[in-house]
């Protein structure tokens, strides 16, 4: 049996190559923009709509081809880590493994997002369910009650969908879409692993939050709050535009109070790239792992779909498509 922290480490390859791909991603953007600009300056003196267009043309190229990249290792990640779940062992090469895995299982790219795509619309049906139902006995207290709870249930969505398509790859001798409704009604079946994995979901994601953004914006803040010339003229400037704007920013945007954004702000990005790469994946294992162990001995069946079918339309064309 392998332990969650050496399947982690084993696996965390596919997060590093995402986060490198995520970097050349970011740098042909810069450098498809600059080059607008660029051009753009030298023919027609415009050297900000040759900015814009070359950083448009650039994201949607870069998006789709990434979409695809994104895909083989978010995917043959899963794939792995349930393997090492299941199985208690991993290969030598898991990034040509779990690329081979995940080709057997999803003929095509269609096929992987058409079934992520039906995982994520299960759940966000149920999201707006509930704002709606909040919107229903409090009125807009009672939106704003479900809208909230609504935006926590997509932090779970996120998870839930992988763990479904972990539950994909476990049960290989089903088709995908059975194994999507099994994957989807096994998370309403099961209350106590549901309990124990929002507890790990939360705690050590605001954990990781409060020490990664505290470091960071702490150290930022000392070199952004210096008494720089350059720095002051700035937040001067700044600050002057947010008191023209007349808007409800002037009133806190001042030159105090802008090093304290910008350091949070850098703090929060540090923190998304950190917790997505490191931190998210060893969470997963534990998340994982809780779900297929709650459902491996007992398989969701007709039953627990018929509750289902009541709630999410795209569940109930799935499950009539089995």
């Amino acid at each position: 049996m392998m332990d969650n922290k050496t399947i982690y480490k084993k696996t965390l390859g596919f997060s590093l190559r995402r986060l490198l791909w995520d970097f050349i991603a970011l740098i042909l953007i810069l450098g498809v923009a600059t080059l607008g600009f660029m051009l753009a300056e030298k023919q027609w003196d415009k050297g900000l709509v040759g900015l814009i267009i070359g950083a448009i043309l650039a994201i949607i190229v870069i998006a789709i081809v990434m979409h695809f990249i994104s895909y083989t290792l978010k995917a043959g990640q899963i794939a792995m880590m349930t393997k090492g779940i299941v199985e208690g062992e991993l290969p030598d090469d898991v990034i040509a493994e779990g690329k081979k895995i995940v080709k057997q299982r999803f003929k095509t790219v269609a096929a992987y997002f058409a079934i992520t795509g039906v995982i994520k619309g299960i759940f966000n049906q149920i999201g707006k369910g509930i704002t709606k139902v909040g919107e229903g006995i409090g009125g807009e207290a009672g939106g704003a009650i479900g809208s909230t709870i609504s935006s926590i249930l997509q932090t779970i969505v996120s998870y839930l969908c992988d763990c479904c398509l972990g539950w994909v790859f476990f049960r290989s001798n089903v088709s995908a879409s059975k194994a999507t409704c099994e994957g989807a009604a096994l998370f309403f079946k099961h209350g106590k692993t549901f309990g124990k994995n929002m507890g790990r979901i939360f705690g050590i994601g605001l954990i990781s939050f409060v020490l990664i953004v505290g470091v960071v914006g702490g150290i930022a803040y000392l070199i952004l709050s210096t008494q720089s010339g350059a720095l002051n003229g700035v937040y001067t400037e700044i600050a002057q535009w947010a008191a023209e704007s007349d808007s409800s920013v002037s009133q806190w945007l001042n030159t105090t109070t802008i090093p304290l954004f910008f350091s949070a702000l850098g703090g929060i990005i540090i923190w998304s790239f950190v917790h997505a790469t490191f931190i998210r994946p060893f969470v997963l294992v534990g998340v994982l792992r809780n779900y297929i162990e709650s459902g491996k001995n007992d398989i969701p069946s007709e039953d627990a779909f018929a509750m289902l079918d009541k709630t999410s339309p795209k569940f109930r064309k799935l499950h009539s498509e089995i």
